[in-house]
């Protein structure tokens, strides 16, 4: 494949994806997805970053085309799908994936709903885009590799941009090039560093690039043109974001694969690649029976770019201790629900228990370890013990994992909604693709 092709190649291959040719597992993650981004959201909505950007943007605007979730202000679409795409990161409780190196989603789905919702698009658009969104990122992530999060951007900001203005073209029904323009505009404007994980600017990462994603597929619509070769093109978005010209070939090799399908749904309320370690330490205390205060020493042992992430050593904040090793694994062992987002506070990151046990862990890397891998070991006034963990596998069994995200949705959406409000957001979510408008499937996510 020709280099200059490149950004063509991405755009053609995602626009001939069909809905006659989705795989119907394709399209049950997507429900997944739409499902586990509402009770995110819902429950983000009540978090304070929240309600600054609807204090500083939203209500300034006085506009009521488009619906927050899970509150009752109205906004523009684009301030929608800003407000609405930081809510839905805001716990870092939302899907992500290792193709992306990012969270497939929230960028996407809060520019669908917004747009959507102002365009008069059905539930089945609504699915078929956001299917279409993901994989456009996604492959866009396989094509550059490694080497864009390892310079220090933040996929859900970056890529997720790009994909949130692939789903937005393809419900427009943009032409080749008007896709070619929403994507060359997607790419100069696509911004996240990771260097702001563990403050608010991570969740504005998803929203900013919700938010851009969607007006650049509107002014492309309005013939507002970019870079059409904005990945490949020298000083493009390869050049200056990852390790220069992608690897082309692995673009064929997705022609037939859905990465939809490989996404992966947080159990933890912390950054994913906690998760592992999380795991292990929960095995071993429940395993053994260990009591916290017979707690010597742990070891944990990860992949190197892991600690680029979540090596925060001291947290202070709840935000900060979701990117905290040292505390998750503590908070782990101390048997402290970490499904459960009220648990990452600032006043638990402060009990001296909690202290005192985290700053027992070592954090250690080994050769051979994927990120999503984890290898435990903790000593204590009795034994040595170990366990290892891998949280890197998508589900094989969908039906059970419908089933898990049902109760997560539950718990983060009935406080919000009422147990019956819930129960009927979660059961149209699971049903998009009958319903007429994306409007009847928002106002489900309005508090009454």
């Amino acid at each position: 494949m020709p280099q200059e092709s490149i950004t063509r190649a991405l755009v053609a291959a995602t626009r001939e994806i069909g809905v006659d040719h989705m795989p119907a597992e394709a399209r049950e993650v997507a429900r997944h997805c739409l499902l586990d981004f509402l009770g995110c959201a819902l429950a983000g909505s009540r978090e304070s970053l929240t309600s600054i950007l609807v204090e500083s943007v939203v209500r300034a605007e006085c506009a009521v085309e488009a619906s927050l979730i899970g509150r009752p202000e109205r906004a523009t679409r684009l301030s929608a799908a800003l407000a609405n795409g930081a809510a839905g990161h805001a716990l870092d409780f939302d899907d992500t994936h290792t193709t992306m190196t990012g969270h497939p989603s929230v960028p996407v789905l809060p520019a669908l709903l917004a747009l959507g919702e102002t365009e008069g698009a059905s539930g089945r658009q609504l699915l078929d885009a956001l299917v279409i969104g993901i994989e456009f990122e996604c492959r866009l992530g396989a094509l550059l590799g490694l080497a864009h999060y390892a310079k220090g951007f933040h996929g859900t900001g970056t890529l997720g941009t790009f994909g949130a203005a692939a789903g937005c073209a393809r419900l427009l029904e943009l032409d080749e090039t008007g896709w070619l323009h929403a994507i060359g505009l997607a790419g100069t404007l696509a911004a996240g560093l990771k260097a702001s994980f563990g403050t608010m600017a991570k969740p504005l990462h998803a929203g900013r690039a919700a938010s851009t994603g969607l007006l650049a597929a509107l002014l492309a619509r309005g013939g507002f043109t970019g870079q059409t070769a904005i990945v490949e093109v020298a000083q493009g978005f390869a050049a200056t974001q990852a390790a220069g010209a992608p690897d082309t070939p692995l673009l064929d090799g997705y022609r037939n694969r859905f990465l939809i399908r490989d996404t992966l749904f947080k159990v933890h309320a912390a950054c994913y690649l906690t998760h592992a370690a999380i795991d292990a330490a929960t095995a071993l205390r429940e395993r053994y029976a260990l009591a916290p205060e017979s707690v010597e020493r742990v070891e944990v042992r990860v992949a190197a770019p892991v600690l680029d992430v979540c090596n925060i050593a001291e947290p202070k904040t709840g935000l900060e201790g979701k990117f905290s090793l040292r505390a998750t694994i503590a908070l782990a062992l101390l048997g402290e629900d970490t499904r459960d987002p009220a648990t990452f506070s600032d006043a638990k990151m402060a009990e001296p228990r909690l202290v005192a046990l985290r700053d027992r862990v070592r954090v250690l890397t080994a050769d051979g370890l994927q990120p999503t891998q984890a290898r435990l070991a903790v000593d204590s006034t009795a034994q040595r013990v170990e366990a290892d963990a891998d949280t890197g596998m998508p589900a094989t069994d969908l039906a059970v994992q419908r089933k898990a995200l049902l109760r997560k949705f539950h718990m983060l959406a009935a406080p919000v909604l009422g147990a019956a409000g819930a129960q009927r957001l979660a059961e149209a979510a699971l049903r998009v693709d009958e319903l007429e408008s994306v409007t009847g499937l928002l106002r489900l996510a309005r508090p009454v």
